[in-house]
Parts: structure tokens; sequence; C-alpha cells
């Protein structure tokens, strides 16, 4: 098992596969182990750099919030530890916000950027989904524990004892109002917006921010000169939703042609 010391936290990470580096970042409650199905596929033109977030997977807590910023900066601190050269980075969901954030803090340490599923507003999530994020606390192990996260957590935590203090810190963290518009608005790195077309936020929201990035608002032309200047692009993959986005070829698919797009 492979640790860096970085940013004050000891973070694992796995490395598979060869060729250009891509940095791959899970959902909330997950690891790396959560891109499994779509790994085959990444690690057959990639070498794959697979951390675990804080109080994540193999990765134990320390003592701070669970934040996005702090996340990215970890990421960063990673890259440099690892001596990468601009590798790209894609991430989903709470890894979604993990490297846009990582991608807005450290221009210069991202290639190429893959966001997938991950919303810029809290208010843009459906309400439904903020009532039942609301009910997450340490209070809900018992109602987890049949559930893959909580096996995961269990199989591969150095303190399986930490799954009720993590449940706090994401609930506490999903509780903070955020809109990240005008960060976003600002990106340097060519960015791929990915959405299932039923995702946790609607699709205007992702073609909101496709908008931001120069994206959609005019006809592209023949040339492609009507393209994002920033060479953005936005992906609505259907059939999909926000919980099984991450094991589709589609979303592998998307990522690989974008990362190699000239």
């Amino acid at each position: 098992m492979t640790y860096a010391e970085v940013n004050g936290i000891n973070l694992y990470f796995e490395e598979i596969g060869e060729g250009s580096p891509l940095v791959l970042l899970h959902g909330g409650l997950g690891s790396g182990e959560m891109f499994g199905a779509i790994l085959p596929a990444l690690t057959a033109r990639h070498r794959v750099i697979l951390p675990d977030l804080q109080g994540h997977g193999r990765t134990a807590d320390i003592d701070r919030p669970i934040d996005v910023r702090t996340m990215a900066d970890d990421i960063a601190a990673l890259i440099d530890h690892l001596g990468l050269d601009r590798p790209d980075v894609a991430g989903y969901s709470l890894g979604g916000g993990v490297a846009l954030q990582l991608a807005i803090r450290h221009p210069g340490k991202v290639g190429r950027l893959v966001a997938a599923s991950a919303g810029i507003r809290r208010d843009a999530t459906d309400p439904e989904i903020l009532a039942q994020q609301g009910q997450v606390t340490g209070a809900a192990v018992e109602f987890m524990k049949d559930t893959p996260m909580y096996e995961l957590y269990q199989r591969v935590a150095p303190r399986p004892e930490d799954f009720p203090r993590l449940l706090d810190k994401i609930g506490e963290s999903m509780a903070v109002d955020y809109d990240f518009t005008e960060e976003v608005r600002g990106l340097q790195v060519p960015t791929l917006i990915v959405a299932a077309d039923a995702d946790m936020c609607p699709v205007s929201h992702f073609a909101e921010v496709f908008a931001l990035l120069d994206g959609g608002v005019r006809d592209g032309g023949w040339d492609g000169s009507g393209r994002p200047k920033g060479g953005h692009a936005l992906a609505i993959l259907p059939g999909l939703t926000h919980y099984n986005l991450v094991d589709s070829p589609l979303f592998a698919q998307v990522t690989l042609d974008f990362l190699t797009t000239p």
C-alpha cells in the first residue's frame, strides 16, 4: 500500500496502467475502488493515479472539515510529491467538485479536466436530495450497515470505527451553502462537464455551467471556430443517473475522447 505525507494528511493512492498520467477522484463515501467498472478502459491508455480523499477509503481522517477546497490542495500536493507535470484530472461527484477546485486553485498543475456529476451551486441540487442530505449524521450508521459504502469502509479504512465521524463530517459539509459560479467562469484549464440525463442537478444546471465557459452560446461553425475558446466541452450521458454514471462505458469513452482531443 502506498501513502504520501502531503498537506498534513497521510494520503493513500494507487497507480495502475501506463501512458500519460490521469488523476482519478472518487465520490463521497467511496474510494478509488468506485471506478472498478471503467478502470480497465482508462488504464489501457493512461497511468491512472487513484487517491483516497480525506477520511475515505484507506486515508484516515484528520482534524479539519471535509471541504472540496482543502482536498483539492491535498491533490495538488500529491501531484508535486509524484513529480507529475500537468496531469489530466477526472473526478466524479464529490471528486468532481475537488477536481474543479484543483483547476481553480492550482491551474498550473492540471492538463485537462473532467468534472462529472458535480454541481457548482448548492441550490441547484434536487430539493428532495437536499432534504435527504440534511439527515446524514453519525446517527444514521445503523441504517447504512447493509450498504456498499459501509462494507467498503469496514474492509479498508485504517480506523473502521470512524464511519459515524465521516457521516457527521459529510453531513456538515453538505449543509454549507456554496456558489462557485465566478470561480468556474475564470477556469483556465480545458474542461469537460459531464452529467447523467437524470442527475442530482437538472441538465439545465450543467448547461448553465457550460455557458459560464463560453459554451453553447453560439453556433460552432463549419470549422469549429465558434466553439468555446478555452477548449471546454459538455457531455450529457443518456439513460443514466447520478448513481450509475461512474460505472458507465459512456463515461469512460467521453473522458478518453476529451483527453485526446487536439
